[in-house]
């Protein structure tokens, strides 16, 4: 089997493997096994179509939110969407939240999806990428172009953004173009550095801007970012969140403000617009029943808008914020467990990837669907299937049983995991 990136087959397919046992699936592996949710497939295809329909585009980002437990294979299902993203054209981005990503810092998660996001046909750096595919004389940048001095001129962005892509397009200067490149992908940048470039190429007299607050870039540099994409000529951006649930270890306000990024991933913000971006983003099963509902340990939606709507500098997302759990509430895909059909090929397709890694033939292994807790889900079948090949391979006189002790989401406040306010954008 050919990857079309020189990799052999066989290095191929045990990279696969390994990636299995790890139980974090790698391009190959998805590609191999492929996906057992067709109705989030269907549904994810219709937002793409939809996001670059010509006669009636989507006019805000569009969101999906799937849920499953430990194990279910949300992580497969969501490297399978980014497969299916870059096939159509898209440039795709997966953020894992975590200490350094947490979700209510929408400046910091919009780092990281800059950080790891993929082209469809380059592999370097994102932002470095889109400007070598910028083509100045273009009808894509054309438009991008537009849009930026018409959305500077609304109010919509700082007028910092189109001085800066003017610079990139016409001064030449590599170095500040680098500069320019980190900015626009979320570092500072200095204001003296922008009017320098404005005064090579004669345009101090149309720019006229203060610097940006921190709190204001963010929102901006994500609109940015979708125009430059589309400029660069790629059909939009596709976000994936994954591990939603850590929000349940963080404190009520923080929470709070978590509730309220979820709204805007999802294209409910109240007076903003991300034209092009598609957002999937997975959580575990319970978490809404755990940490929203009035009947779970931390009855979020009981609590949350109070506390934000006394809190001065939070009251103005506080309805967002209550928006964000109930999509978290009402609008999770639950993902579907595997039938006895689907665990059987999935094996099956394994028992020949194996086989063929390590020049072994492996023998077969009863799998099916069913049984409980973690017992029924893929993870554990595909698993429980490569150990004991392994082992047989191995040392062929043994007779491998596989033991799982279920895991347990903790949802206990953890403060550890909260860092900082995002500090510095510009100066």
């Amino acid at each position: 089997m050919s990857f079309g990136d020189g990799t052999s087959s066989l290095v191929a397919n045990r990279l696969a493997l390994e990636a299995l046992r790890s139980g974090v699936p790698n391009r190959a592996a998805v590609r191999l096994l492929g996906c057992n949710q067709p109705h989030v497939e269907e549904r994810f295809t219709s937002m793409l179509d939809s996001a670059t329909d010509i006669d009636s585009p989507a006019r805000n980002g569009q969101g999906m939110l799937i849920s499953g437990d430990f194990g279910s294979g949300k992580s497969h299902l969501l490297a399978h969407l980014e497969h299916l993203a870059l096939e159509q054209g898209f440039v795709c981005s997966k953020v894992a939240i975590s200490k350094e990503t947490p979700l209510y810092d929408l400046g910091k998660v919009f780092i990281s999806a800059m950080e790891n996001g993929r082209l469809p046909d380059r592999s370097g750096r994102l932002i470095e990428e889109l400007g070598l595919s910028l083509k100045p004389d273009s009808r894509e940048f054309a438009s991008f172009f537009r849009w930026a001095d018409q959305a500077a001129a609304s109010g919509d962005i700082s007028p910092i953004f189109p001085a800066s892509l003017l610079i990139y397009e016409r001064a030449g200067d590599l170095e500040l173009n680098g500069e320019i490149e980190t900015f626009w992908a979320g570092d500072k940048i200095l204001k003296g550095r922008i009017t320098a470039g404005l005064r090579q190429i004669d345009q101090m007299q149309n720019y006229k801007f203060n610097m940006p607050k921190v709190a204001e870039l963010p929102p901006q540099r994500l609109r940015f970012a979708l125009e430059l994409i589309k400029g660069a000529r790629y059909r939009g951006w596709v976000v994936l969140l994954d591990e939603i649930e850590l929000v349940g270890s963080y404190s009520l306000l923080q929470r709070g403000r978590s509730y309220a990024e979820v709204a805007r991933w999802m294209g409910e913000a109240a007076g903003e617009s991300y034209p092009g971006l598609v957002m999937v983003g997975s959580v575990t099963e319970d978490f809404a029943s755990a940490i929203i509902s009035p009947d779970g340990s931390r009855k979020d939606h009981d609590y949350i808008r109070p506390k934000m709507e006394v809190n001065a500098k939070y009251n103005v997302i506080a309805g967002r914020a209550e928006t964000g759990m109930h999509m978290l509430e009402r609008q999770c895909v639950p993902l579907r467990a595997p039938e006895s059909d689907d665990v059987a090929a999935t094996v099956e397709k394994l028992r020949s990837l194996y086989s063929d890694a390590y020049g072994w033939e492996a023998p077969p292994i009863e799998a099916k669907a069913g049984g409980a807790g973690i017992y029924g889900r893929m993870r554990y079948q595909v698993r429980r299937a490569i150990n004991e090949w392994d082992l047989l391979r191995l040392r062929p006189d043994s007779r491998p049983e596989t033991e799982v002790h279920e895991f347990t989401t903790s949802y206990e406040e953890n403060r550890d995991l909260e860092s900082p306010a995002h500090e510095g954008d510009a100066e």
